[in-house]
């Protein structure tokens, strides 16, 4: 019994720990808005092309269409600013382009978490995917 204990609790250990890594810090609208106006971010779309192609956030990556050629699409720079997003605030997809760039060697990552639904509530222009 106190093996199966000590199994159980690895387990659960790990499983947050893998959470963790995925995790990244936000980023505020108004930052975003300053990075973009700047030029100095990348940002990845994590909702899926069909989304993506009904509207994104302007000059954003489709992360479906490209995840397996995500390397040529990043800037050169692995400090550069790459800021994952998704639908709204409960949604997760956007670890996945997060962990996805974290394993490429992107160490400045961002998250925002408003996403698409309050990049629109906001007031904010979208542009149509291809």
């Amino acid at each position: 019994m106190k093996r199966l204990t000590t199994f159980v609790m690895a387990l659960a250990l790990s499983a947050i720990t893998a959470a963790a890594s995925t995790q990244v810090p936000d980023i505020s609208h108004d930052e975003l808005k300053q990075a973009m106006k700047e030029k100095k971010v990348t940002l990845l779309d994590v909702n899926g092309s069909e989304t993506y192609k009904k509207g994104h956030i302007p000059g954003a990556i489709d992360f479906e269409a490209t995840e397996t050629q995500l390397a040529s699409k990043l800037p050169k720079d692995k400090n550069a600013l790459v800021v994952a997003y998704c639908g709204n605030e409960r949604c997760k997809a956007y670890q996945a382009g997060a962990s996805k760039a974290k394993e490429l060697g992107y160490t400045n990552l961002k998250h925002y978490s408003k996403g698409i639904a309050g990049w629109k509530s906001a007031g904010e222009k979208t542009e149509p995917g291809a």
